[in-house]
């Protein structure tokens, strides 16, 4: 797709060297990881937000080594204080284009009884209240440009909850509402709000890492790929408003369903 100077209403690529901030990154092999290196590579700015500086710092010292441009900004997302650092620095670099929310993070125990009120309220708090806090204030900032791409790393336990995953689907479940509330409200004022739901294991740092064993006792390529989750959002992110995608998911192919 061509670069468009009436983005996103046309598609194509975001404008060279305009904004875009994800939050929620990690591990350099992680989906905010690859998030953040797949927009930089389109030629935008990326202010990288996540809760320990030394691994924002790590992400966008990769990227900038790339021949990208990124700026690290550490913050909690899980309150307003906690985000307020980094959404200094949004405000400061002006011109918000792309916001991704990808905080969170699968969390269980074994049954909806194990689970205590903290536990619940924290895994609430960093999937579904960090993305309300999130949203509404790129959603300010967007609108001051008259338009954007706001998009969502969701989860198939924001479709079908399950015992164990009761704190983490309710809350992925609430996120899905609040993506699907902003795109009703703010589609028509051309900002594109899209659900990205994935459905099984992602091959990153954090799964394998936990649980090294897990991806030799899977089928050859059934892990989900962290660069194939990030070409799937540029790709949302570039549609031309006559056929936004609001939900979409992806997961391998031996994945039941």
């Amino acid at each position: 797709m061509s670069e468009s100077t009436d983005w996103p209403k046309q598609g194509g690529l975001p404008p060279k060297g305009s904004l875009a901030w994800v939050v929620g990154v990690g591990a350099i092999q992680g989906t905010g990881g690859a998030l953040a290196r797949r927009l930089a590579a389109g030629g935008m700015r990326v202010v990288v937000t996540g809760r320990t500086a030394e691994k924002v710092e790590a992400i966008a010292q990769d990227i900038r080594s790339r021949g990208g441009d990124a700026i690290a900004a550490p913050a909690d997302a899980g309150s307003d204080e906690g985000l307020q650092p980094a959404l200094d620095v949004v405000k400061r670099e002006g011109g918000l284009t792309v916001a991704i929310y990808n905080a969170g993070g699968s969390q269980w125990r074994p049954s909806p009884i194990d689970m205590d009120t903290k536990f619940f309220e924290d895994v609430w708090r960093t999937n579904c209240l960090g993305s309300f806090i999130v949203a509404r204030e790129a959603t300010r900032l967007m609108l001051e440009r008259d338009g954007g791409v706001l998009l969502f790393t969701g989860s198939i336990s924001g479709v079908i909850a399950r015992p164990k995953l009761t704190a983490y689907a309710s809350a992925k479940f609430g996120q899905r509402a609040i993506a699907q509330a902003f795109a009703r409200e703010y589609g028509p004022k051309n900002i594109h709000v899209a659900n990205i739901i994935v459905h099984g294991p992602i091959d990153g740092d954090r799964l394998n890492t936990a649980f090294p064993l897990a991806k030799e006792k899977r089928p050859v390529d059934g892990m989900v790929n962290i660069d194939t989750i990030a070409e799937t959002f540029w790709h949302v992110l570039t549609q031309p408003r006559h056929g936004w995608t609001h939900e979409i998911d992806l997961r391998p192919y031996c994945e039941p369903f």
